[in-house]
C-alpha cells in the first residue's frame, strides 16, 4: 500500500439505494478506513440549515465579551462541559491555540460509588436565552441529525467488516455519550498548532470544517496532507477505540490544525454508553492476516497517558488499552485537563475509580 496524498471524497447518497448499492458503498468505506482513516462525505442528507445555524450560533457566542462567556466556564462544571479560553486544553502536553465549547449527551448525574468516569454524566452548561437565544434548539437538532448520520455510517462499517448491519449500533447501548466541540481558532502562531497532532479518542468523528483551511492528516511517511474545505461535505474519521476493536484493521490517523486565519469548526464525536466494553469485534480471520502483513497497522498505538509521556513514551505509541469507553474518556480528560482533574479530585467531587483503573492522578 502506498502512502496517501489526499483524503478521498465519497458520495453517501447510495446508502438510500438497494442492498447491492449499500454493500458496494460499505466495501468502499471499509477500504478507506483501513488505508487512510479519513474521508470527506457528501450526500449526507443533513437538513439545509443544520450546519449553517450552528456556525451562526458560534459566531454570536465567540463575539460575546469574555465575562459573558465565563457564565459557562468549563471550570464551573465537574462534568467537564462548557466554554474554555484559548490555551485551556493540552494535547500531548502542548498548549492548543483554540477557544471552544464542549457539549455532551445529557444524562442524570451519577449518585453513589463507581468508576471515576461516571462523573462525566450530567447536564451541559447553557448560555442564558437572552444572551444566546435558540442555542438549545439549534444544538438539539445538531445532535439528533449528526447522531442519526453516525448510526448510518456505523451500519455501513459493520457491513464492510462482514457483521450484521446493526452490530455496532446495538453495541452502543441505551445511554450513549457523544460530544460536540464548537471551536474558534485564532490565526496559529508560528511553530504552534490550533490543535496539536493527535488521534481522536473515541469511535467516529464527523466534522464541519467551515470555509477556512487548516486541517492536516499525517500519512505513514510522516508527511502532512491538507484536507481542503468542501462546501457540501463533512470530514469523517475514526478514533482509537474502533481501531482497537478491529484489531488495528481500521486506523485512527494522526491529524492537527494550523489555521492561516481565524477558523471555526464544529466536531461531533459519536460514542456509546460509558460502560461499553471494548472487546474485539468477531471478525473473520482474514482481517487479522491483513493487519499482520502491514507494519503500519501492527504498530498502531494509542495516545500516551501523562505518566507515559513523562517516562518517554512517544506521543501516539501507548500500548495501554482501556477496558471500557468511560475509562478511555477519563484518560483523555486526565491528560488534556490536569488542572480541572486536580480541582475536582481535591474537592471530593470525583468518585473513586475501581481498583486497577486509571484515576485522576494519571
Amino acid at each position: 500500500m502506498s502512502d496517501f496524498t489526499h483524503v478521498p471524497i465519497v458520495d453517501l447518497s447510495g446508502r438510500a439505494g438497494d442492498e447491492a448499492e449499500r454493500r458496494a458503498l460499505a466495501e468502499h468505506l471499509r477500504g478507506i478506513c483501513h488505508e487512510i482513516g479519513f474521508v470527506v462525505v457528501t450526500g449526507h442528507g443533513l437538513g439545509s440549515s443544520t450546519i449553517d445555524d450552528v456556525f451562526t450560533l458560534m459566531d454570536r457566542f465567540f463575539a460575546l465579551p469574555a465575562d459573558n462567556k465565563a457564565l459557562i466556564d468549563k471550570a464551573r462544571s465537574p462534568h467537564f462541559r462548557g466554554w474554555e479560553a484559548v490555551g485551556a486544553e493540552q494535547t500531548n502536553n502542548r498548549r492548543d491555540i483554540r477557544e471552544q465549547i464542549d457539549l455532551w449527551s445529557e444524562w442524570p448525574e451519577h449518585q453513589g460509588d463507581g468508576p471515576a468516569y461516571l462523573n462525566l454524566l450530567g447536564p451541559n452548561q447553557w448560555m442564558p436565552e437572552e444572551l444566546l437565544p435558540g442555542s438549545r434548539r439549534v444544538m438539539g437538532r445538531w445532535f439528533d441529525e449528526l447522531g442519526a448520520l453516525a448510526n448510518d455510517l456505523l451500519g455501513l462499517l459493520s457491513m464492510g467488516l462482514g457483521l450484521s448491519e446493526d452490530h455496532l449500533v446495538t453495541y452502543f447501548g441505551d445511554t450513549p455519550m457523544s460530544l460536540t466541540k464548537l471551536i474558534n481558532y485564532p490565526p496559529t502562531p508560528q511553530g504552534q498548532a490550533g490543535v496539536n497532532a493527535h488521534h481522536d479518542t473515541g469511535f467516529l468523528t464527523l466534522l464541519a470544517t467551515g470555509e477556512v483551511p487548516g486541517l492536516q492528516v499525517q500519512n505513514s511517511a510522516g508527511e502532512w496532507v491538507d484536507v481542503p474545505p468542501h462546501p457540501d461535505g463533512l470530514v469523517v474519521n475514526l478514533g482509537e477505540l474502533l481501531q482497537a476493536m478491529t484489531g488495528n484493521y481500521f486506523v485512527a490517523t494522526a491529524h492537527r490544525v494550523i489555521a492561516p486565519r481565524r477558523r471555526r469548526s464544529a466536531a461531533y464525536f459519536h460514542g456509546p454508553s460509558l460502560d461499553a466494553r471494548l472487546d474485539p469485534l468477531p471478525l473473520d480471520e482474514s482481517f487479522a492476516a491483513t493487519v499482520a502483513a502491514s507494519e503500519r497497522h501492527v504498530s498502531a498505538g494509542f495516545m500516551a497517558q501523562r505518566d507515559e509521556t513523562d517516562a518517554g513514551v512517544a506521543d501516539m505509541a501507548s500500548r495501554h488499552r482501556p477496558d471500557t469507553y468511560g475509562e478511555q474518556l477519563w484518560n483523555y480528560f486526565a491528560r488534556s485537563y490536569p488542572n480541572l482533574m486536580a480541582r475536582y479530585a481535591s474537592t471530593g467531587t470525583v468518585v473513586q475509580s475501581s481498583p486497577g483503573k486509571t484515576s485522576s492522578s494519571d
